[in-house]
């Protein structure tokens, strides 16, 4: 056997091991989705019946219109939630770790230091003062909790991030210096568009959390019309523990928005992740 015709076996065989691994990560999915075109009879049939039969294609406007889960009125809540939250976390992560890259002042190690030792914190035990802390300011019951402190940095995402700049030669700050640029326009200007995969990176990890958050909600959210859809979806399971079929429709609304969120980012995503094990 040539060397030639042995590299393409073992590519060959490492496709097919691919394809049979990413075939059975998919079966939930599918499972899922064709769940979701069957009633409860086929859903509990056995044999498993893979390829639902009659397909129920009204399954999905119904659930859409079904009393108690206002679908689109969840969406609007958990775009509006998510897309706040990843907003603020990556302008306030960037801003914050630019400055413990590029800006020299006393006691900027030390800081630094604080800031990453704060990853060791479990959140439950912050979590009463800040529910106190809002509480006293009357907000509870509304999603000012759950994104204002988020304006504030990420511990994870500034270290992530202050090592992309770190990597960024300073040759480039210096000559916009000498131009006349002050530090926030090197920042905004120079800076963010050189690290716009690790910012990436970051808006992609920050959105997928904050669509999944449950706890969060759970806390500090009593009004169903404020629910998003990972509050909601839970309600609704509650409420229809039985009715397989509908609770399949629902977990697959809820899942799509994200499928397509990946479909337009994987580039930039999959790009800042290579970049991370590059240089981090």
């Amino acid at each position: 056997m040539t060397p030639v015709v042995r590299r393409r076996l073992l590519a060959l065989a490492r496709h097919l091991l691919l394809i049979a691994v990413s075939v059975l990560f998919m079966m939930p999915f599918y499972w899922m989705v064709s769940s979701a075109l069957k009633d409860d009879n086929q859903i509990l049939s056995l044999p498993i019946r893979w390829w639902p039969s009659p397909t129920r294609w009204e399954n999905i406007p119904a659930l859409m219109d079904y009393p108690g889960f206002p679908f689109f009125q969840m969406l609007w809540n958990s775009v509006f939630y998510a897309g706040s939250v990843t907003v603020g976390t990556v302008l306030s992560s960037a801003l914050v770790a630019y400055g413990f890259a590029r800006l020299r002042f006393p006691g900027r190690n030390a800081l630094f230091m604080v800031t990453v030792s704060t990853l060791m914190i479990p959140p439950l035990i912050i979590f009463i003062p800040t529910y106190v802390l809002f509480k006293v300011m009357g907000l509870i019951g509304t999603y000012a909790p759950l994104i204002i402190p988020q304006f504030l940095g990420s511990a994870f995402f500034i270290f992530l991030l202050r090592q992309f700049f770190l990597t960024i030669p300073r040759e480039l700050a210096d000559a916009a210096r000498v131009d006349g640029a002050g530090e926030f326009r090197i920042f905004a200007q120079i800076m963010l568009p050189l690290v716009r995969p690790a910012l990436a990176v970051v808006a992609v990890f920050t959105y997928l959390y904050t669509w999944h958050d449950f706890f969060g909600p759970l806390i500090y959210l009593s009004n169903p019309d404020t629910y998003p859809l990972s509050l909601g979806l839970f309600a609704f399971h509650a409420q229809r523990t039985t009715e397989w079929a509908l609770l399949m429709g629902a977990s697959t609304l809820v899942t799509i928005p994200l499928i397509i969120l990946f479909a337009f980012t994987q580039r930039y995503f999959l790009r800042g992740i290579a970049l991370t094990g590059i240089k981090g």
